[in-house]
């Protein structure tokens, strides 16, 4: 009988047991409601197929779809102090920063990079709004302008991905320092003669957006990102006026003169290479457009259709 209790019995046990399902196998979308299985938001780039909703996409996962084959080179930075402030609030600053890296599995809220994109070699930041907002401290400051620094040295176009809350208000001034820091930077790619694209995302806002995020050569934008200074509320409250909807979007920036382009992301690379190109001087493939009608070929065609049919014709003549 022990072949009872060992082997039938569990298999029993177990028809029983609640199955564990792993957790965001499925995602839904923001605007309407449809549910997209995982996989496949993530081979679409984490765009929603039917509604074009773009949602955020992991830092690591951009570098990767970015760059030639997924490969590329990190950019070393220098270490910073931890705490300078030694800043407390409702918790200590060193531990709001170990959650974040227990979290998030990264070291810190950007990540800088070398390698090639469509055969041309660039050198790119993205920041991760999932590690503390994506918030501009010392550490990332000094990540952007070695990235800077690398680029000018090695004679590449840096392209900013940008996605912050602003910046990190636990080191205070030491935060605010990197505002001109940062600039700095971008002032000696323009000495060198070499390209600053801005990859505006969603969000882009406070002290980012004050800074380097709106000092690029072309400034580009995913559809749908929210890309201010202050907040909605804090505007309204300001002025004491009601805001358009669509305020502070990719779209009304756009509108506005704000911003060059907004761009899907699944066009992002090839656009980006193709504007790096021109502004290298190199030779690159243009997007081809139809040519449009002229008014006299259109008026033509109509007058042949119209001796095609005489009802048409009789009726053209009265």
């Amino acid at each position: 009988m022990n072949w009872i209790n060992s082997i039938v019995r569990p298999k029993i046990r177990d028809l029983w047991k609640k199955r564990e399902v792993p957790e965001n196998l499925w995602i839904k979308c923001p605007e309407t409601g449809e549910m997209v299985f995982h996989r496949d938001l993530e081979a679409n780039l984490w765009v929603i197929p039917n509604s074009g909703h773009h949602m955020r996409m992991p830092a690591r996962k951009r570098l990767d779809s970015f760059f030639d084959g997924g490969n590329h080179t990190p950019v070393e930075s220098p270490e910073v102090q931890a705490d300078p402030l030694k800043f407390r609030d409702s918790k200590r600053y060193t531990d709001r920063m170990k959650d974040a890296r227990s979290k998030t599995g990264e070291n810190e809220a950007v990540h800088v990079a070398q390698g090639n994109v469509n055969g041309m070699a660039m050198t790119a930041a993205v920041q991760d709004f999932t590690f503390v907002g994506g918030s501009l401290g010392m550490a990332v400051g000094e990540a952007i302008l070695a990235g800077m620094m690398k680029a000018v040295e090695d004679k590449t176009p840096f392209v900013m991905f940008v996605a912050s809350g602003g910046a990190r208000m636990q080191e205070g001034i030491l935060s605010l320092m990197q505002m001109p820091r940062t600039t700095v930077g971008v002032q000696m790619l323009r000495e060198a003669g070499l390209p600053y694209i801005v990859v505006l995302t969603n969000p882009t806002t406070g002290g980012v957006s004050a800074s380097y995020a709106m000092l690029g050569d072309i400034h580009i934008a995913e559809p749908g990102a929210q890309i201010g200074f202050a907040g909605r509320r804090v505007i309204e409250q300001t002025v004491r006026e009601k805001l358009p909807e669509d305020f502070q979007t990719a779209e009304y920036l756009l509108d506005h003169g704000m911003i060059d382009m907004v761009v899907p992301r699944q066009e992002m690379k090839d656009t980006i290479a193709r504007v790096c190109g021109i502004l290298m001087k190199r030779e690159v493939e243009l997007p081809r457009l139809e040519a449009p009608k002229e008014p006299k070929q259109e008026t033509e065609d109509k007058a042949e259709k119209t001796a095609e049919d005489p009802a048409k014709e009789a009726e053209a003549s009265t």
